[in-house]
């Protein structure tokens, strides 16, 4: 992988890149664990400027038309999150010069505030060719990070590093494009400053051989063009139809039932069938999952049980996965496991060598378990990996997409959103085995003992395999999350040594050793971050959030403002007053507190500044799912607290009655 310097280039064509689309993949670390950004993609023409509102790929119009750039959008990863950007540069209109890589961040959040800027480009098969780090963002509110741009018959990479202090609007405005949100149709992105001012910094100097319109963007005497919304979606509706059964007890009937399953070998087949035969009919799913593989915008077919030729006799993956797209096939074998079947590295390596025979471009495995760090989970022969891609899809990521599209961003096709809800139904039945990630491991029940005995102590391996499944199940957690909510939900780093796999475990290592705890902080947008605490010694979990008060005259009305929301909330939550500058302070049970706020007033007159809510669950102590198991109990104390607590506060009625008169 080529490390790139601000304002270096680098020829694509010298990179050793695979055949197929490019993936850039924009990421960061936030210290406040309370920030975003939106990445953005501009397509422009030799005179500096989009040529048309098609050209301007952002969060209101995800694709382009012709599907040569696409918003994969926001993953939760081990780490945190990051955005993916497809770029299919073989397919692009032949009047695009450059591919401009950019994101912006709102209500006055700078690109300053965040660590780790980082923009990486992977080839076809998801090997990364090249990464260019920024370390020196200050005030800016929109940021190019690079661009792809054309010489001759190729393409090259141009490491930008630059920013606006006007956000999107001032970054739009630059390339001729008029962020407008009057009108009903019209996109709205969020307004970071008025006016829209041009960058503060100089624009990138094209190497010495650039070719005419290489440089930066200007004026070209054109008006502003519009940027409207993406056309009305549709989505399953969120209330039931009325029942007619005559009884509780009728089932309605389903598409993909789960009945008669009656071994892990019949839940493989319909799993893989089922998920197959939904990709190929809603075109908007089974590009979603495509892009992830890097595979092209194109007609998607799908079979199941193909046999190929192996050695001396015949080998028969679970599914064969075909894109066509301008005249050329993009193939891929899949591999499927449910429940908690483990995938068999002879199994796939004999996949890689058929797909390798056959010129097909990837192996895709497919289980409950997840990727971490962009590692697969399965150890291969790396000299098979040379042609074939090999890459791996959790079912809890199959079932995350298919929630955001049914529920949040809509398919063209009502009957499209029905295949999706009835695929999630599916997925979600205990008896398909494709719940996703469901068990800590062999190694969860002897450190948990190790703990609470005290025995347990740096170096033992099972707690690094404890520390490991921890990460997957807080992952897991924030893509039900996301799906559930349609927001971008994702693990928090607040250090720039957090992104280390092998640091970030040895701290959790370290952590259960001291005080028999495991820790999690979870960004929700719209509120602070959640701290998600499981301690192994009291077995209890412990989800918290800090939130500003409203800024009221008087302690005790800032108390009274914060009950009257939480008047449903259980009665066990701890809310704790905090000052400025005070890391602890009056703290006690909301139903005392309903009966007596004056408790939460600081006995020494210090304006109250936030409060802090924490809910005790109680903990399960088995490795797996079922009603007494460790991760079912960590989902369930997430979803209780997101559902009686965190969703019915109004972190903004502070704002507005800091505004009101007194």
């Amino acid at each position: 992988m080529q490390q790139m310097s601000k304002g270096a280039n680098i020829d694509l064509s010298g990179t050793g890149a695979m055949s197929g689309p490019l993936t850039v993949a924009l990421s960061w670390t936030d210290p406040s664990g309370a920030g975003e950004a939106d990445v953005s993609v501009l397509l422009v023409g030799a005179d500096g400027m989009v040529g048309g509102d098609a050209d301007f790929v952002f969060y209101n119009q995800p694709v382009t038309a012709d599907e040569s750039v696409r918003l994969l959008g926001k993953t939760p990863t081990a780490t945190g999150s990051e955005d993916q950007i497809l770029v299919d540069l073989s397919t692009l209109r032949s009047d695009v010069q450059r591919v401009v890589v950019a994101a912006s961040r709102y209500a006055g959040a700078t690109f300053g505030a965040l660590d780790d800027l980082r923009l990486a480009v992977f080839d076809g098969g998801g090997e990364p060719l090249l990464a260019f780090d920024i370390k020196d963002a200050d005030t800016e509110t929109a940021f190019i990070f690079g661009e792809l741009y054309r010489r001759g018959d190729g393409w090259k990479f141009r490491a930008v590093g630059q920013g606006y202090e006007s956000g999107l609007a001032g970054l739009a405005a630059d390339f001729g494009i008029n962020a407008d949100d009057s009108g009903e149709e019209e996109a709205s992105p969020p307004a970071d400053a008025p006016g829209t001012a041009q960058p503060e910094v100089p624009a990138p100097v094209p190497d010495a051989a650039a070719a005419p319109g290489e440089a930066a963007p200007s004026g070209n005497g054109q008006g502003p063009k519009r940027v409207r919304t993406a056309k009305k979606k549709t989505t399953v509706p969120k209330a039931a139809k009325v029942s007619l059964a005559e009884h509780a007890s009728w089932q309605h009937a389903r598409l993909f039932p789960v009945t008669g399953l009656r071994n892990d070998q019949e839940r493989e087949t319909r799993a893989t069938a089922t998920l197959l035969a939904v990709m190929a009919q809603v075109p908007e799913f089974g590009r979603r999952l495509t892009a992830r593989f890097s595979a092209p915008a194109g007609t998607v077919q799908t079979f199941a049980e193909a046999s190929f030729k192996h050695g001396d006799g015949k080998v028969r993956p679970d599914g064969v996965l075909r894109v066509a797209r301008a005249g050329r096939i993009w193939t891929a074998l899949i591999e499927t496991k449910t429940g908690g079947n483990p995938l068999k590295a002879e199994q796939v390596e004999a996949y890689l060598e058929v797909a390798a025979r056959h010129g097909y471009e990837t192996v895709i495995t497919l289980s409950n378990d997840l990727a971490l760090d962009g590692e697969h989970p399965l150890k291969v022969d790396k000299r098979l990996l040379r042609k074939v891609a090999l890459r791996h899809l959790s079912w809890a990521e199959v079932a995350h997409e298919a929630d955001m599209l049914c529920h949040h961003d809509g398919v063209a096709n009502p009957v499209h959103a029905w295949l999706l809800s009835e695929l999630l139904h599916y997925l979600r039945q205990d008896s398909a085995g494709c719940q996703g990630f469901r068990d800590m491991g062999s190694a969860w029940v002897p450190v948990r003992n190790a703990v609470t005995s005290g025995t347990l102590r740096l170096g033992d391996r099972r707690a690094m395999q404890v520390a490991e499944s921890w990460e997957k199940l807080v992952r897991q957690l924030c893509l039900r999350l996301s799906g559930q909510t349609g927001l971008a939900i994702a693990p928090v780093l607040r250090r720039r040594r957090d992104g280390d796999a092998s640091v970030r475990r040895l701290q959790t290592v370290t952590s259960l050793v001291e005080t028999g705890r495991m820790s999690a902080e979870v960004r929700i947008p719209g509120g602070g971050p959640v701290m998600l605490e499981a301690d192994l010694r009291t077995g209890q979990i412990e989800t918290t959030v800090e939130i500003p008060a409203a800024e009221r005259a008087r302690s005790l009305t800032r108390v009274q403002w914060l009950l009257r929301q939480l008047g449903d909330a259980p009665p066990e939550l701890r809310i704790e007053a905090l000052s400025p500058g005070r890391p602890t302070g009056p703290c006690d049970l909301l139903k005392n507190l309903l009966a007596e706020p004056g408790l939460l007033v600081p006995e020494d007159g210090k304006p109250i500044a936030s409060f802090r809510l924490t809910l005790s669950s109680g903990m399960g102590a088995k490795r797996g799912t079922e009603e007494t198991g460790f991760v079912r109990s960590v989902d369930t104390a997430m979803d209780r607290f997101h559902q009686e607590v965190l969703q019915v506060l109004k972190p903004e009625a502070a704002v507005s009655e800091a505004k009101s008169p007194m």
